[in-house]
């Protein structure tokens, strides 16, 4: 059964990176649509409370991933909602940075998959660190965020996105073998939404991650 979910994962992910992506250029390279998401940040907010809404319903709710066509509407919302999310992001720096962060995301995504393919290091093994991580990326934002009003602060800003992109790719490795199993622990092959889902966050998080740290903005 795992053989036949894995690819059926990679199928729903193809899809979802190609509405991300397509959309990512449409804010990068048409100006009408650069300016309109430049302008109206209400829809960004109405996006990232339509995105978190589904999210939670995703991630919490066991019967509304495995529930079609429930499960595929509820994503389909999700990315799009995350498309826009990241259009707007993305029409913020110039096209060569853009370009060039697509390129080292797809690199860095290409070289993860690869070596979980290959390697006998079990990532699934260590939650603990995996949380430690995350609660490092925490505080670091915090801390960026609480410096916002007394200015902007390049090096706390480049130290947290560094981190971001470093830690995402461990969590990319991480849900990658929990997809493919063999390893201690594993997705459940019905679970290929929450598969789809891991991975499609994770990507979109390292690239946006990856414009904040090597991006140049307009």
């Amino acid at each position: 059964i795992r053989h036949i979910c894995a690819p059926q994962v990679y199928i729903i992910l193809f899809v979802q990176l190609l509405v991300t992506f397509g959309f990512v250029a449409v804010c990068t390279f048409v100006v009408p649509v650069k300016t309109f998401v430049q302008k109206n940040p209400a829809m960004y907010w109405a996006s990232y409370g339509v995105f978190f809404a589904t999210y939670l319903g995703l991630v919490c709710c066991t019967k509304a991933r495995r529930l079609f066509p429930l499960n595929f509407i509820l994503l389909a919302v999700l990315t799009l909602a995350m498309s826009y999310l990241t259009g707007m992001l993305a029409s913020f720096y110039n096209t060569n940075s853009v370009l060039m962060c697509i390129g080292v995301t797809a690199a860095v995504c290409g070289a993860v998959t690869l070596f979980c393919f290959q390697t006998k290091v079990d990532f699934t093994s260590c939650p603990g660190v995996m949380f430690a991580l995350s609660m490092v990326l925490l505080l670091t934002g915090l801390i960026a965020a609480f410096t916002v009003p007394f200015g902007y602060i390049p090096w706390i800003q480049t130290v947290y996105a560094g981190l971001g992109a470093v830690i995402f790719t461990v969590f990319l490795a991480v849900d990658t073998q929990l997809l493919l199993g063999n390893r201690r622990n594993s997705i459940s092959p019905e679970e290929h939404i929450n598969g789809a889902l891991r991975l499609y966050m994770d990507i979109v998080y390292i690239f946006t991650f990856l414009l904040q740290l090597i991006g140049s903005r307009n």
